[in-house]
């Protein structure tokens, strides 16, 4: 599948769920360790299915910033992470930033970079790094079905609180100011992994799939534990995005209405799946800075 056509064609979800092999790893945090580790140090770059890149892709000075590759401890072995943070001293408010189905390429290590420019302590770790090396693969399509559906949501759940871990064990994040921000695959772990730790204080989840995923190694779809949560999040959605029709998004909002989260889903009409990559053709630089505003200001006002 080509990059243009990511977000604009429809893909069948539950296809690529059935072509798990046999040897996923299982979802217990205990077993985790069972298989070894393909991803030890990040991509240089983009990833290659990320192409044809955009003029527009935005680059952040790290003047002023510590910023670089970190390896943080889980269940195993280690996993890499690329970690952003003022250069100056002080213990820094937290952001977990939750990479795309991409993984931790340019574009992601670049977000990490521009919260830190805000502020934040942010760290994106590497949460495939047991399945696969998406940074290679070519093709969308073999990316969904040989690494994402194989990627159990317990596993990442148990890598974001190691990468949180390191982050207080660095001394120079405040942990108690948590929050996380999620991209594409990113956006949907936002609204699983605040269910699985109320601590987080808000997140914020771009286009992330709502329904369809679901799976022995995938427990829920948000819209299943929407009414439930307890975290402030605030969804940034596509009007005009195939893989997330409006009467998804509106079920969605009314799930969410039944918990006292008082999280909320703003949908930019007319837009596409990827609206805030500023490296693909869905790039839309106003609804893109405008998102941005709004989930900083959410942040902010929650105490992130």
């Amino acid at each position: 599948m080509k990059l243009n056509h990511y977000g604009l064609k429809p893909l069948d979800f539950q296809a690529t769920n059935a072509q798990q092999a046999t040897n996923t790893v299982v979802s217990e945090p205990n077993q985790l360790s069972r298989r070894g580790f393909l991803v030890t140090s990040l991509a240089t770059g983009f990833a290659l299915a990320s192409t044809p890149l955009m003029a527009q892709a935005i680059t952040t000075s790290t003047r002023g910033l510590v910023a670089g590759e970190v390896s943080v401890p889980v269940a195993g072995g280690h996993i890499p992470a690329y970690r952003a943070m003022p250069a100056k001293p002080g213990k820094h408010p937290t952001l977990v930033v939750i990479q795309e189905i991409f993984g931790v390429h340019e574009h992601i290590k670049d977000i990490c970079r521009r919260l830190a420019k805000m502020g934040y302590y942010a760290i994106a770790p590497e949460l495939f790094a047991r399945q696969g090396d998406v940074s290679k693969m070519t093709d969308i399509g073999e990316i969904l079905s040989q690494v994402v559906a194989k990627v159990p949501d317990a596993q990442v759940f148990a890598d974001i609180d190691a990468s949180i871990a390191f982050a207080k064990a660095s001394g120079h994040a405040d942990t108690k100011k948590l929050g996380t921000i999620g991209f594409c695959y990113g956006g949907r772990m936002v609204w699983l992994y605040n269910q699985h730790n109320p601590r987080v204080k808000a997140g914020i989840a771009y286009y992330g799939l709502l329904s369809g995923l679901k799976s022995d190694i995938k427990a829920n779809d948000p819209i299943d534990i929407a009414a439930t949560l307890n975290v402030p999040t605030l969804g940034l959605y596509a009007g005009s995005d195939s893989f997330i029709p409006d009467a998804m998004v509106d079920q969605m909002r009314a799930e969410l209405q039944k918990s006292s989260s008082g999280s909320e889903i703003v949908v930019f009409p007319g837009l596409n799946h990827g609206f805030n990559a500023d490296y693909r053709p869905t790039y839309d630089k106003a609804a893109a800075d405008y998102a941005w505003k709004l989930a900083g200001d959410w942040l902010k006002a929650r105490g992130v």
